[in-house]
């Protein structure tokens, strides 16, 4: 069964930059990766701040798979300390 995923991130101002810069990365890697089928960044308009992936996996396990990469990890790393809160995921299934 597919996975849709929804990822919203608040980057601190100050970390804005940075913050782009590693979830840009992530994109570069994550594209790579057999089990996903979309994975597409996005930046508000109105809040610069504001990012959102909008992903789509083969399956859990390729969800699984992608989240012990070491670009994942490193991400995770840093949020807690240039996020202006813990980002928000939703996962969802085609109705």
């Amino acid at each position: 069964m597919k996975i849709y995923l929804t990822a919203v991130i608040k980057a601190k101002d100050i970390y804005r930059e940075e913050v782009g810069a590693v979830l840009q990365n992530m994109v570069v890697h994550t594209r790579k990766e057999d089990a996903c089928e979309l994975y597409s960044l996005h930046q508000g308009i109105e809040d610069k701040n504001l990012f959102t992936f909008y992903e789509i996996w083969k399956s859990q396990e390729g969800l699984d798979a992608h989240n012990q990469q070491p670009y994942i990890k490193a991400f995770v790393e840093m949020a807690a300390e240039k996020l202006q809160e813990p980002p928000v995921v939703l996962l969802t299934t085609l109705v």
